[in-house]
């Protein structure tokens, strides 16, 4: 063989081996990545092959799947009560992706989770039967928060204090996720993101909004571990009208008559005095309010129920008057009604916090637990005796003081109003919040909530924590209960 021949074949044999190995790179390192892509038409084709999985409240599905008529896509998602359950189950859309439950459990509920294969399914690459999601969610108390919020823009979560089950989650306005579930609603699908109520944002997890007076159980919370007032009924030294530091600016109270000079925290609650809780904040330095809003759950950037929740806040490097501020909930604190929620629930379980979730079980075809979440998965927030302190000076709010509307016959209810200001110079109509607790001692149920009222359409002098949010939880707490 010449030299000239033997140089072409070698040349020849390198590119062979050149293609063999791009072939081999895409095939072995290159096809998942491929075969995973977000424009990969095939993907999106075995999601919706077969019927999904469902996600399931108090033993029945609130999904389903329905055959669809022409194109590549077999099935698209159903919903039973899309309305009611928006804010649980979020949206499955052939076009617009998942969210929330939907979203989190994908791969479980359209069957591609590698832990629903068996051995030879996995060889095969054979498509296996979809799991479920199994939720904590009562219905009755869903019905009873979506049905008293009505037309309201707002929200509301109720939570078992004992077990950390979210029971109920509503926010409002809500929507159908059934008319964005397939690939021609595109009209919808404009309306609803260009609609100014937002209706696809859930409200109860990612909307922080000054939580107003509610965050005063958190400042009398710390107050108390502190030890700068040794019990709810120790006169505080509060004067009336008080002055924030630094500022000649005055703190007022909505009800100049009430007894707010130097009040107890109990009074202090029961009337809603600023004054009391603005220099109970001072005289505790914004480190202290700040390290007991944490313990709560404030600045939890990982709030996972499992669905993300936006992070509560409590502001830092503050002057005095901005901490002062902070202690009514205002300045730049910022919660959900879930992070009120579990201050509600934490100080009913007697100061331990379970970590609060609405699924308790994801299961394969056959019902066998592929994930499950404990009930009673606690942490100490504050003391017991801390706790029955707040408690106590809660039922005083509910039975004698600005949160009479949650009051349920037979029970022990406590409770805390609130109203956030909202605007420049609170020039828009306020946010009225209502949080509490309620407790059956016949049968030993019990429930927390918490309640925004962001938008009632009001006149700004009917807006108030106990006229527009106190009855809807007193709603939610009764479903509970019974």
């Amino acid at each position: 063989m010449n030299k000239t021949i033997r140089r072409a074949s070698v040349f020849s044999l390198l590119l062979v081996l050149a293609l063999l190995g791009r072939a081999t790179w895409v095939q072995a390192y290159e096809g998942k990545a491929l075969a995973n892509d977000k424009q990969n038409r095939r993907q999106v084709m075995a999601q919706y092959a077969q019927p999904l999985g469902n996600i399931v409240v108090a033993g029945s599905p609130v999904t389903g799947s329905k055959k669809t008529e022409g194109g590549d896509l077999a099935y698209k998602r159903d919903y039973t009560d899309g309305e009611l359950y928006a804010a649980v189950t979020g949206y499955s859309s052939q076009a617009y992706g998942a969210t929330q439950l939907e979203g989190i459990y994908s791969d479980v509920l359209d069957g591609t989770d590698t832990r629903l294969k068996n051995p030879l399914d996995a060889l095969t690459g054979k498509q296996q039967e979809p799991g479920d999601v199994l939720t904590t969610i009562d219905p009755a108390v869903q019905k009873a928060a979506y049905k008293a919020l009505g037309d309201k823009k707002g929200a509301a979560v109720a939570i078992d204090p004992k077990t950390g089950r979210i029971l109920g989650m509503v926010s409002t306005p809500s929507y159908d996720p059934a008319a964005i579930a397939g690939l021609t609603d595109g009209a919808t699908w404009k309306e609803l993101t260009g609609d100014e109520d937002k209706p696809l944002v859930n409200r109860a997890l990612r909307q922080p909004l000054p939580p107003g007076s509610t965050f005063k159980l958190v400042v009398a919370a710390a107050a108390l571990e502190d030890g700068l007032y040794g019990s709810v009924d120790t006169p505080t030294e509060s004067p009336n009208p008080y002055r924030l530091p630094g500022s000649t600016r005055y703190l007022e109270n909505e009800n100049p008559s009430a007894p707010c000079e130097n009040a107890t925290i109990r009074t202090a609650l029961q009337y809603s005095c600023n004054n009391v809780f603005a220099k109970i904040a001072v005289d505790l330095g914004q480190d202290k309010v700040k390290a007991m809003a944490e313990k709560f759950g404030f600045n939890d950037e990982q709030q996972d129920v499992p669905v993300r929740a936006y992070a509560s806040v409590y502001p830092s490097d503050m002057d005095k008057a901005q901490t002062a501020l902070t202690g009514i909930g205002q300045f730049d604190v910022t919660a959900t009604p879930l992070q009120i929620a579990m201050v509600s629930a934490a100080i009913a379980n007697d100061g331990l916090m379970a970590a609060p979730h609405m699924v308790s079980q994801v299961v394969d075809s056959d019902g066998e637990t592929l994930d499950s979440f404990e009930d009673g998965d606690t942490r100490r927030i504050v003391s017991s005796t801390t706790a029955e302190q707040l408690r106590s000076a809660m039922v005083t709010v509910v039975d004698k003081g600005t949160g009479s509307n949650a009051a349920i016959g037979g029970a022990e209810v406590g409770g805390k109003t609130g109203t956030a200001q909202h605007g420049e110079n609170n020039s828009k109509t306020p946010y009225a919040w209502f949080t509490s607790y309620a407790k059956d001692a016949d049968s030993g149920k019990e429930v927390a909530v918490a309640v925004l009222i962001e938008d009632s359409g009001a006149a700004r002098s009917e807006v108030s924590g106990n006229g527009l949010a106190a009855p809807v939880a007193q709603k939610m707490m009764k479903a509970a209960l019974s």
